[in-house]
């Protein structure tokens, strides 16, 4: 297959590309194009304008400020994989992006890329529900942020407006010493996830939860973040029968289900990977507590 045809545009700095996405109608943003290029391909999407963000160098940067992590929409995902400040602040996104393509898709993709395509079993979309990402998003009449509850709001389909261009991204960055973990479950190495659950762990000075945070994708069109189970885990021991019974809720959630996979399959997968990603969480948690 081949693209239908389109214009090619080929702006050197954010102010160029909104005025593009400002005077072009059915313009499209061309970022990593792992996703969107596939798709051109298939004519699953026919923009008359493709924008390419690549040679828009202020997109890309890794800042960590304040207690948060701020990364450029342009980021590519190697370069968020390799950086020592998120190893340093924010090892679980390393972990995560482990599960992401393979080695030649994260060199190309980026972090915009990902959470603009708002693909519901993405691993950054999942690390975006769970460090409770903030979006910034310009446009020619200005800018706002945008909470990532707010960004998803149907399948594959973001709270951007036709002239929005999203610059970047702001993530809470854990507390110093918690435990992580993201398992996902996937047909094989490199597809996208069924189900994939990320957690992070923070322990008080007897050993009792203090914090709890988790994030389930692959259950709905946005991924989850199941505040009664996180609150029900504060105060509890990090044990088989917590994590069992926090599982089990998990079940309980509902799921869509598709041509390949049943909601009772997607449901079964939630309990088995939240009991999983607890128990692992709260091992590292336990070894930086007497680290």
């Amino acid at each position: 297959m081949k693209p239908a045809p389109f214009t090619y545009h080929d702006p050197r700095s954010v102010s160029d590309a909104v005025a593009l996405l400002a005077t072009h109608d059915n313009a499209r943003v061309l970022a990593g194009g792992q996703s969107l290029m596939p798709m051109m391909n298939f004519r699953y999407a026919m923009p008359d304008h493709l924008i390419d963000l690549n040679k828009v160098s202020e997109l890309a940067y890794i800042r960590v400020e304040n207690n948060t992590l701020n990364i450029g929409a342009m980021t590519r995902q190697r370069d968020i994989e390799f950086s020592a400040d998120i190893g340093q602040h924010c090892p679980l996104l390393h972990a995560a992006l482990a599960h992401v393509g393979h080695r030649q898709t994260r060199n190309r993709g980026t972090l915009g890329g990902s959470l603009c395509h708002q693909d519901p079993s993405a691993e950054m979309v999942n690390m975006a529900a769970l460090l409770d990402a903030t979006m910034h998003v310009v446009s020619q009449r200005g800018a706002r942020d945008i909470p990532l509850a707010d960004f998803a709001v149907a399948y594959m389909t973001t709270a951007l407006e036709p002239d929005e261009l999203l610059a970047g991204v702001t993530f809470a960055l854990p507390a110093k010493k918690h435990g992580h973990a993201f398992v996902e479950f996937a047909r094989r190495h490199g597809d996208f996830a069924i189900v994939a659950c990320s957690t992070m762990l923070a322990l008080d000075s007897h050993g009792n939860i203090s914090n709890a945070t988790i994030a389930l994708s692959g259950l709905s069109h946005a991924p989850l973040r199941p505040a009664a189970i996180e609150q029900a885990l504060l105060g509890q021991k990090p044990d088989a029968a917590t994590f069992k019974a926090a599982a089990a809720e998990a079940e309980k959630i509902s799921a869509i289900s598709d041509a390949y996979v049943s909601s009772a399959y997607r449901q079964h997968l939630a309990r088995v990977l939240t009991c999983r990603a607890l128990e692992q969480a709260a091992a590292h948690a336990k070894e930086m507590q007497h680290g």
